[in-house]
C-alpha cells in the first residue's frame, strides 16, 4: 500500500534534513552552555547586587525636582541635539543615498558610498560619541556630531535601498525623453520614495531623542550628561527625577512621531 498523504503541511527543514537540523541545534545549545561557563560569573557577587539595587531605589524615593532648571536645561539640550542632528542627517543622506543606489550610480561611486555606509554602521553611537568628545571636548557639540553622523549613515542606507526597489518603468520613460540625471531623480525617483523617506526621517528623529539621552553619559551633552554627573555625586533622588524626565521626553518623542505618521497617511 502507498503511504498516506500528510494531513498538515510542515515547512521543509532549514538545513536540508531533520537530522542535520537537530545536529545544528544541539551544537548551538552546546556552544551556548560553553560560552556561559567561560564568563566566570560570581554567584555571590551577583546576588549581592540585588541588595545594593534595593538600597539604590530606596535612596531614589522621593525624586528631587528642586533643581528643575538644571533638569529642564538638559532636556532642552537633548531635544535641540535630536532635531538638529536629524535635519543634518536628512540633508547629508540624500547625496550619499543616491550614490549608494546600484541602479543610479556608476559602480565605482556605488562601491565607495556603500563602503562608507558599512564603515559608519560598524560603530555604535556611544563609541562615536567617545571619539568626538576626545576631539571637541565635553558638551553638546560632540553629541550633535555623533547623532548627525549616525543619522546620515542610517538614512542613506534606507534611502539607497528604497531607490533600488523603485519601479524601472518611470525611470526609463523619463530617460527616453532625453532628461538628465537630476531630472530622472526628481521626476521618476523622488515621487516613488518620498513618502517612505519622510516616515523613515520621522522614525530617526524619534530614535535621536532616545539616543541623545544616552550619548550624554560619556560627556556628549544633553540630559544624559546631567544624569551621569548626578550618579557620580551619589545624588540618587535627583537622578530619579532625571530618569522620570527622560521617560517623559521619550514619550513625547513617541507621541510626536505617531502624530506625524498619522498626518502623512
Amino acid at each position: 500500500m502507498s503511504a498516506a498523504h500528510p494531513s498538515a503541511w510542515r515547512p521543509p527543514p532549514f538545513f536540508g534534513t531533520r537530522g542535520r537540523q537537530n545536529l545544528v541545534l544541539l551544537a548551538a545549545i552546546a556552544y551556548l552552555v560553553w560560552s556561559v561557563s567561560t564568563l566566570d560569573i560570581d554567584a555571590k557577587r551577583a546576588l549581592a547586587g540585588f541588595g545594593r539595587a534595593a538600597d539604590l531605589f530606596i535612596r531614589m524615593i522621593p525624586p528631587d525636582f528642586g533643581r528643575w532648571e538644571l533638569l529642564l536645561r538638559g532636556m532642552t539640550e537633548s531635544l535641540q541635539m535630536a532635531f538638529a542632528a536629524t535635519l543634518a542627517g536628512v540633508v547629508l543622506s540624500i547625496p550619499l543615498g543616491i550614490a549608494a543606489a546600484k541602479n543610479l550610480a556608476p559602480r565605482p561611486v556605488y562601491l565607495a558610498a556603500r563602503g562608507l555606509i558599512v564603515v559608519g554602521r560598524t560603530f555604535h553611537e556611544v563609541i562615536i560619541a567617545i571619539f568626538f568628545v576626545k576631539l571637541f571636548g565635553f558638551g553638546p557639540v560632540a553629541g550633535l556630531l555623533t547623532l548627525a553622523l549616525s543619522s546620515t549613515i542610517f538614512l542613506a542606507k534606507m534611502l539607497a535601498e528604497d531607490i533600488e526597489n523603485v519601479r524601472v518603468g518611470p525611470i526609463e520613460a523619463v530617460r527616453a525623453t532625453g532628461a538628465g540625471f537630476l531630472q530622472v531623480v526628481v521626476y521618476s525617483v523622488v515621487p516613488q520614495v518620498l513618502t517612505r523617506s519622510v516616515g523613515t526621517a520621522i522614525y530617526r528623529l524619534d530614535a535621536n531623542v532616545r539616543h541623545s539621552t544616552v550619548v550624554g553619559i560619556v560627556g556628549a551633552g544633553g540630559i544624559g550628561q546631567t544624569l551621569s554627573a548626578s550618579f557620580s555625586r551619589y545624588d540618587y533622588d535627583f537622578a530619579a527625577a532625571i530618569l522620570l524626565g527622560i521617560i517623559a521626553l521619550v514619550a513625547l518623542g513617541e507621541w510626536f512621531s505617531d502624530w506625524v505618521r498619522r498626518r502623512l497617511r
